[in-house]
């Protein structure tokens, strides 16, 4: 039986040339944005390895049974149709269908996050029902939450500063309370990127 009351919902691109970071590739190529994506991958790896969890790991396109991400330490799946939204959305109703108790979603490409930045997210919501975790571009790299508010994922402009903002509005709209983060970068870019070195 599953002890495990905490699931990390990570959620990650193919890694394929072409395929990943195109905002980044525009000014340092393609083969360069796909090294720089492993890289970020790799980190994204570590911090979840650096936190007691149930680990999914839900890919973009096919699952790669033979990958870096031993499956021992991560249930692999892939993302549900729709927008980004709904995607995530789909991911938190298969933690809670699970019995997770406290549930967490990052992406792949916030290198400052670690094990104890995500077990400091997971200890915020004994205090508030929601926490985030605010990106400078008016995004957030972290959502964690304790049961499924479906609301909060309805109606967001996505790729847009104006996510984080209509977020915490749909979170308050519910009567919900929400923990803020330290404000951690998202590589997209190549400014991004140099913003982070070294790590």
């Amino acid at each position: 039986m599953n002890t495990v009351s905490n699931y990390l919902l990570i959620f990650i691109r193919n890694p394929r040339l072409g395929k990943v970071k195109t905002r980044l590739a525009r000014t340092v190529g393609d083969a360069e944005a796909l090294r720089i994506y492993h890289i970020l991958l790799e980190k994204t790896r570590s911090a979840a390895l650096g936190v007691v969890a149930e680990r999914l790991l839900f890919y973009s396109d096919a699952i790669n049974p033979d990958d870096e991400w031993p499956e021992a330490d991560f249930q692999k799946k892939r993302q549900s149709e729709g927008d980004l939204g709904a995607r995530m959305c789909g991911a938190f109703e298969t933690a809670f269908a699970a019995g997770a108790r406290k549930a967490l979603i990052i992406g792949s490409d916030c290198p400052q996050l670690t094990g104890a930045r995500l077990q400091t997210a997971f200890d915020r919501l004994d205090e508030a029902d929601f926490v985030l975790g605010p990106a400078p571009d008016g995004g957030y790299y972290l959502l964690g939450m304790k049961a499924l508010e479906p609301s909060v994922f309805e109606d967001i402009e996505w790729s847009t500063e104006a996510v984080r903002t209509q977020t915490l509005e749909k979170i308050r709209a519910a009567g919900k309370t929400c923990s803020l983060l330290p404000v951690l970068t998202d590589v997209d870019t190549e400014a991004d990127w140099r913003s982070v070195q070294p790590l």
